[in-house]
């Protein structure tokens, strides 16, 4: 383990995992997508991720294991963002269906609650909901 790794604080790796996993779920289905790409961009600046590091998890995003925040609020917003990266090219691929079950697993939700969780989170990012949902999700914070 180098010098600098032995400080790197907890958010800095957290962080590092978290776009490592954005990462693997962008290149699941082969290339990175354009829209994909664009959006590991913005990622990489809201996740303070170095233009060095950047490079070194594009190569191997595997050397960087899920690490999941204790708050269960950052772990939603995590699962949000795994979506966001999925639904970049409009497609749901199976493998990359496959990758955010095991991800909410990872982050901490037990098989059902992660099974519900990336069915529902489909359900809404694919825009298949229902009347009644669709009018909840309007006025919701209204």
């Amino acid at each position: 383990m180098s010098y600098s790794k032995l400080f790197e604080s907890g958010a800095s790796t957290r962080n590092k995992s978290h776009f490592a996993t954005l990462v693997s779920l962008a290149q699941s289905s082969g290339e990175i997508h354009p829209d994909q790409e664009k959006a590991l961009i913005r990622f990489k600046s809201i996740l303070d991720i170095s233009d060095s590091s950047y490079e070194a998890i594009l190569k191997d995003p595997s050397l960087y294991p899920v690490t999941p925040p204790n708050d269960s609020e950052e772990r939603i917003a995590w699962l949000h963002d795994l979506f966001k990266i999925v639904f970049a090219d409009l497609h749901l691929h199976e493998e990359e269906q496959k990758l955010l079950r095991k991800y909410a697993r990872a982050l901490g939700y037990n098989e059902e609650d992660a099974n519900y969780l990336v069915t529902r989170s489909i359900e809404i990012f694919s825009g298949s909901l229902n009347l009644e949902d669709y009018r909840y999700l309007l006025n919701k914070n209204r």
